[in-house]
């Protein structure tokens, strides 16, 4: 039985960080890769609204384009785990823009809701 080959092989998208490095900006190649991971990991995310999905994927293609240079090649040669966190915390920050109202109706362990109080219930 034949072996399924990966939608991305991180050996290939390190190889295109590596180049952008050099060249001090994405190669053409590496944008779409790092488009890709994130088309590919919002589909494991569910969303009542359609509009939602589309805008926490533009905020991961954000993210994945701010911090491309932050990866160090020499400290880690796993490029598909770094920016698959990246875009994960991009879909957060998208999710996390349009409702913010994360913890409605909680009252602080001293009882008062007026007051910031250490923890919520």
């Amino acid at each position: 039985m034949a072996r399924k080959r990966n939608y991305l092989n991180n050996r290939d998208l390190l190889e295109e960080i590596i180049k952008s490095k050099q060249q001090d900006e994405l190669t053409p190649k590496a944008l779409e890769m790092l488009m890709l991971l994130a088309d590919k990991c919002s589909t494991k995310l569910q969303y009542a609204n359609p509009d939602d999905r589309q805008d926490c994927i533009a905020s991961a293609y954000m993210d994945l384009f701010r911090y491309w240079k932050s990866f160090n090649p020499e400290k880690s040669s796993n490029a598909f785990a770094y920016f698959t966190e990246v875009a994960k915390r991009g879909f957060a920050k998208g999710w996390n823009s349009l409702h913010p109202k994360k913890y409605t109706n909680t009252v602080s362990i001293n009882g008062s809701v007026d007051t910031d109080g250490i923890y919520s219930l």
